[in-house]
């Protein structure tokens, strides 16, 4: 049975789409759409599939995954407060390319993280990363399908074989836009520090920092 799914990128299948969840529940790694680019999706709590991850993609240990969530209520499971600053940017580019970095609990694994006790959080606006996210009811990694240093890929077609052979799903919906990823801004300073300017440029953030 092939692992490729392939699915409407406006309108996915729901049963497709609670299968692969199943999936990522069960502690497997499924590639999914992004806004931009193809990512691996695991069980964010689940430090044995957050450590298939790194080893797929031979990341670095000392760099932690970001997560991404259905509604904000999630972030209760995975923070410790949610600064002002958060707030404001989660209400004016949420969802959207926007990642924020905020103080983690410690109940989070210990490689999601990679010690650094933050987590970074987005809410995806690609339909079928929305749906994903639903189903799995909790957070799911959505760091790039690349191999750490390559570009990422926005079509299956340019995935490393050495990733899809590990993959449990992809789930394909042609090709993507690509581009630079999220923006990605860290609320765990006064004032917050904006670590990579991405999709959403800093003039457009800084009014609300």
């Amino acid at each position: 049975m092939s692992k490729t799914i392939k699915l409407d990128p406006l309108n996915p299948r729901k049963d497709l789409i609670i299968k692969a969840a199943g999936r990522i529940k069960a502690g497997g790694v499924v590639a999914f759409p992004t806004k931009y680019l193809y990512g691996l999706g695991v069980d964010a709590f689940n430090g044995e599939a957050v450590g298939k991850v790194f080893e797929i993609k031979r990341r670095p240990y000392h760099k932690p995954l970001l997560v991404l969530i259905h509604k904000q209520d999630d972030l209760n499971a995975l923070v410790n407060k949610v600064p002002l600053a958060a707030e404001r940017i989660m209400k004016n580019f949420w969802p959207g390319a926007i990642t924020i970095v905020l103080e983690s609990k410690d109940t989070l694994p210990a490689n999601l993280t990679a010690g650094t006790r933050r987590i970074g959080v987005r809410m995806p606006e690609h339909p079928v990363a929305v749906a994903l996210t639903r189903a799995v009811a909790g957070p799911i990694t959505a760091t790039s399908a690349n191999i750490t240093g390559d570009p990422g890929c926005s079509q299956i077609l340019d995935m490393d074989p050495l990733i899809i052979e590990k993959l449990d799903f992809i789930l394909d919906v042609g090709p993507l836009k690509g581009g630079i990823g999220s923006t990605v801004v860290d609320v765990t300073f006064d004032p917050p520090k904006i670590l990579r300017e991405g999709a959403i440029p800093a003039k457009d953030l800084f009014p609300f920092l």
